[in-house]
């Protein structure tokens, strides 16, 4: 990375400030950081993926993000020399794809935001840029060129830059490889990286120049992660269960569908991994229909056994600022925090998901009664002996809807407050996706039932919604809410992992905001704080130990 920076200084093309070269000691991070200003950020010079970067705030910052950044350089690449550069707050990602055959041709072929991330991972690419003008998309593309060239560089590789809210562009690295993203280069462009590449390391020349290279539609590209976005988006491990792929979609939409993965049902997800599952990527002629191809796709994509994104990637995607393409690195830290609550996501129209779910029902103790309607012999029992209450209520999230259903000509109505759904479907209780159509309009959703409720997923909302009668639901209005006990005191592991440190000893007084312990899963270490003040009253592991999800690593007695 630091000689790309010292290549495209030669070559007049702007860098974002930092050291001249890789920083040895911390004094001399903090000097560079005085020089060009707070915030600066710590990056590991083989890095990679969001590892081996960390910001730097303030000076009182500093010692931790360069140990860091050090620390997980060496773990993921066997390299820790780090660099410093300055911070831009609330900048695009942009990257160029360039190819070189290495016989005097060198192009580009457009460009990709890469601005949506978390952890300075990459979250949703698309291609090409809301944010990307003609005459933006020439100069970078030539400077990218011109970079290509001067290194006489062969094969596929991904020049990146940071760019402001003016348009003004800074060289940040440049990727000498295939990237997770390539996928939307290629529906927009129509080319095969990947056979370029081939053909280029045979010895062929590109068989195209820069004016045959024409960007036609959109196509963005969503990474599905084995993460809990709940938890602060921590990796999460386990067996898929349950995985189902959208790849045959119940609105026809299959060819605006591409799934690169490669994982399969009762695989295991592990923690000396990347937590990228799979790529799920959508096109259409516009910005607007690759999105709703991709609202539709997460809806219809299913995971069971470890926690994922899908939920996250929903609500990203139906997000306005989103959708009007106003975006930023810092975007999902502006409109989520530090992390995602399913529950508290705004949905455009719960009466909606009241219907679905009471349709649902209606059909699941349709077929229960169905079975139930034989005698012993076998018999038929009479129509008078069996039935389906018409009047419910539904309980989505504790909130209260009754609900009046019925069922004529294949349809089933559902009345929720004062409103009418019809809805047609061919959904059976097995099946945890609910297709069908609701008042004519296509839909799709996850609709499971999980003990004495159902879960309910659908645009980034994650719901759970009770079925009852109203008598029922008139004497759970009367129960008192169950208190959770009181675990403030307790230390445990928000992710499995390894327990690389202990920041603290027993008998030691903490103060809210203290690191307490450092954890490593998937090639990355996450530093646990206080959150109250407090005295280390017992320490139950020693750094080294392997780590599940909840092992309580230390007690604190809490100040009053």
């Amino acid at each position: 990375k630091i000689t790309a920076k010292d290549t495209m200084k030669a070559l007049g093309v702007p860098c974002v400030p930092g050291s001249d070269g890789g920083v040895a000691t911390l004094e001399d991070a903090k000097r560079i950081a005085a020089e060009i200003g707070y915030p600066v950020i710590i990056k590991a010079t083989a890095g990679g993926g969001g590892r081996g970067m960390k910001v730097a705030k303030t000076p009182a910052d500093m010692e931790e993000a360069f140990m860091t950044a050090r620390a997980e350089g060496k773990a993921a690449f066997g390299n820790d020399e780090v660099y410093v550069e300055k911070y831009l707050t609330t900048p695009r990602h942009i990257e160029i794809q360039v190819f070189g055959d290495g016989k005097g041709n060198a192009l580009h072929i457009g460009e990709r935001d890469c601005s949506l991330q978390r952890r300075h991972q990459k979250v949703i690419e698309e291609a090409p840029s809301p944010f990307v003008t003609e005459e933006m998309r020439a100069a970078m593309g030539g400077q990218s060129i011109a970079l290509a060239e001067a290194v006489n560089y062969v094969s596929a590789g991904t020049v990146e830059f940071i760019v402001d809210a003016d348009r003004n562009f800074y060289f940040l690295e440049m990727n000498t490889r295939l990237q997770v993203e390539h996928p939307v280069t290629e529906l927009v462009t129509g080319l095969d990286l990947v056979e370029q590449m081939i053909r280029i390391a045979y010895g062929e020349e590109l068989a195209f120049g820069q004016d045959d290279i024409k960007l036609e539609g959109w196509a963005m590209e969503s990474r599905i992660y084995a993460e809990d976005p709940m938890r602060g988006f921590l990796p999460s491990i386990g067996r898929l269960v349950r995985y189902r792929e959208p790849v045959t979609s119940a609105f026809g939409i299959t060819k605006n569908v591409r799934m690169d993965g490669g994982i399969n049902e009762g695989d295991e997800i592990n923690r000396f991994y990347d937590p990228m599952i799979a790529k799920l990527v959508t096109n259409g002629d516009t910005r607007e229909e690759a999105i709703r191809h991709m609202c539709w796709a997460l809806d219809e994509y299913y995971i069971r056994g470890v926690a994922n994104n899908l939920g996250f990637l929903s609500a990203v995607m139906h997000h306005p600022r989103f959708q009007r393409g106003e975006l930023s690195t810092n975007f999902i830290a502006d409109e989520f925090g530090e992390r995602f609550i399913p529950d508290q996501t705004e949905h455009k129209d719960l009466d909606l998901i009241v219907a679905v779910t009471g349709a649902v029902h209606r059909i699941a103790e349709g077929k229960l009664l169905g079975l139930q309607s034989r005698n012993l012999s076998g018999n038929i029992m009479s129509k008078q002996d069996t039935h389906l209450d018409d009047k419910k209520v539904v309980v989505l999230n504790g909130t209260f809807f009754p609900i009046v259903t019925s069922d004529a000509n294949g349809e089933i109505g559902v009345r929720v407050r004062d409103r009418n759904f019809r809805i047609e479907t061919d959904w059976s209780p097995r099946s945890p996706i609910f297709a069908g159509t609701v008042n004519g309009e296509p839909i799709s959703l996850q609709i499971e039932k999980e003990g004495s409720h159902y879960s309910v997923q659908h645009t980034g909302l994650t719901a759970h919604a009770r079925v009852m009668s109203p008598l029922a639901a008139e004497m759970l209005g009367r129960m008192p809410e169950k208190e959770a006990p009181d675990t403030s005191g307790q230390l445990t592991s928000p992710m499995p992992g390894l327990l690389v440190s202990l920041e603290v000893e027993e008998g030691q007084d903490v103060k809210i905001g203290e690191p307490l312990a450092v954890i490593e899963a998937m090639k990355m270490e996450n530093q646990l704080f206080a959150e109250r003040d407090g005295v280390v009253a017992k320490i139950h592991l020693t750094p080294g130990d392997s780590l599940d999800v909840g092992e309580l690593i230390l007690e604190l007695i809490l100040y009053q």
